[in-house]
């Protein structure tokens, strides 16, 4: 454990290296309107873009959930939760561009379903993609709270605080482009130090690759490959519908500059997830993970004191990367469904969709059961909203694909489970564990129904159409450069 004294001042220097960082990249664009607060259309390289994609999908939840997988089930859905957590950018590489060139003044996958199958399409997606951000938001400041508490002695709602003010404070003035300047240095800093810690654990601990050769972790076995199955659906499927990715669909350059960044972040992203959870698997087979979600902690405390504090500033960048993405998403999406609203309304949205975020972060201790609700609400949405860029795909299919995506879950839960009871179990997460069922149930019924009507239906809507529909919405979108 660090001194409080200096936990303070690591938690005080590092948000406020972040502000600086921010609240300049704001002020290099003077003049920035409301497209710019949440696009910064057309001007983002492919290196800014994979540290941005790297930043904004990691977060404080690296330092607990891959090392307790790794620690309970071995290095099997470690790998897993690693692919699942560069899949959503493979997808973004491949359907990005395709999208950008559909419509290219558009900033949004909601807005894109509202101009392709209507107002009600959008609002659905809207709402799961609000509740998916808010809860992962929320615990991240839980995660956070819990983190500087255990290492630093600081309380938990001092640190929440300190988190949102910070990086409330350079979103509202900076939008978008303050969060893609911080990403990138948030990004190296998260690279260095986690590889800093990786290599002093392994120093620092007695017979580290003996002891993980015989700890049996390193099989993989059904219940592992299971395992990660499901987090591969999962958490691909939920971070489709993540608002702050898609904003970076946009902001790119051109179509090789997305393509590429995002090919850099997954790249990047899959090694720093295997640290993780090959840091639970060292903990765990030296005997240190009793408590398998604070396995890293507890074997950084078995280091000298500044690994400690190299661990306590990484929980800071990755919380700081991920909620200022967050932040500006969330409004950048209330934006999208309302396009009339200018620049001063998007900066009070900025701070009002926090608000419940921060309530559920001061007070909670877990919000994985809710994670785990969005994710599968998020996969019954997916391949019905992503067939929208097949110029077939009605839009009685895509709803004919959702009601089959629900049922396809609770179908999927009742034959693994055996009972209407424990379908419902399966598809609530009452223990907040995932099962693969409902995921697989979800994404074969919706996908399957919605090609299968679509071939019967006849398309009422041309995909050449749409930019039109967009730029009618919101006047001033010009369409990125290179698109």
């Amino acid at each position: 454990m660090v001194a409080t004294s200096l936990s303070v001042l690591l938690l005080g220097t590092v948000l406020a290296a972040f502000v600086v960082i921010g609240v300049r990249a704001g002020r290099e664009v003077p003049r920035a309107d409301l497209d710019d607060f949440t696009v910064a259309r057309g001007s983002q390289g492919p290196l800014t873009l994979g540290l941005s994609f790297l930043a904004s999908g990691l977060g404080a939840w690296i330092l607990f959930a891959p090392p307790e997988l790794g620690a309970i089930l071995g290095i099997g859905p470690v790998i897993g939760y690693a692919v699942a957590a560069a899949g959503p950018f493979l997808v973004f590489a491949f359907v990005g561009p395709r999208l950008r060139r559909i419509v290219p003044s558009g900033q949004g996958l909601s807005e894109f379903l509202r101009v392709r199958f209507g107002r009600s399409a959008s609002r659905l997606v809207t709402a799961v993609s609000l509740l998916y951000m808010g809860v992962f938001v929320a615990a991240e400041l839980v995660a956070i709270g819990g983190l500087v508490e255990l290492l630093g002695g600081i309380p938990r709602q001092l640190t929440v605080v300190a988190v949102v003010a910070a990086t409330l404070t350079y979103t509202t003035y900076g939008g978008l482009r303050a969060s893609l300047r911080t990403d990138r240095w948030q990004s190296w800093l998260v690279i260095v130090l986690l590889t800093v810690a990786a290599v002093a654990a392994v120093v620092g601990v007695d017979g580290p690759v003996a002891s993980v050769r015989d700890s049996g972790l390193l099989g993989i076995d059904r219940v592992g490959l299971k395992s990660a199955a499901t987090l591969i659906l999962a958490v691909t499927a939920a971070n489709l519908f993540h608002h702050g990715y898609w904003q970076r669909v946009w902001s790119a350059r051109d179509d090789r500059a997305l393509r590429q960044g995002a090919l850099v972040g997954a790249a990047v992203t899959i090694p720093l997830m295997l640290i993780a959870g090959g840091l639970g698997v060292l903990s765990a087979s030296v005997g240190l993970a009793e408590v398998p979600a604070l396995s890293i902690f507890v074997l950084a405390a078995e280091l000298p004191g500044v690994v400690v504090a190299v661990v306590l500033v990484l929980g800071i960048a990755l919380v700081a990367s991920s909620v200022d993405t967050l932040e500006n998403g969330l409004a950048a999406l209330l934006v999208s469904e309302r396009p009339s609203l200018r620049l001063g309304h998007a900066r009070l949205l900025t701070v009002a969709v926090m608000l419940p975020a921060l309530a559920v972060g001061l007070v909670a201790t877990s919000v994985l059961q809710l994670f785990l609700i969005a994710d599968l609400l998020a996969a019954v949405l997916l391949l019905p909203a992503l067939l929208g860029l097949w110029r077939r795909t009605t839009t009685t299919a895509v709803w004919s694909g959702i009601v089959a995506g629900a049922v396809g879950a609770l179908g999927a839960g009742l034959l693994a489970a055996g009972s209407l009871e424990g379908a419902v179990a399966r598809v609530t997460f009452p223990d907040a564990v995932p099962t693969l069922a409902p995921f697989a149930g979800a994404l074969l019924a919706s996908g399957l129904v919605t090609f299968l009507v679509s071939l019967g239906g006849r398309p009422t809507v041309e995909l050449s159409e749409l930019d039109a529909r967009v730029r009618e919405r919101v006047p001033a979108a010009g369409p990125p450069s290179g698109a």
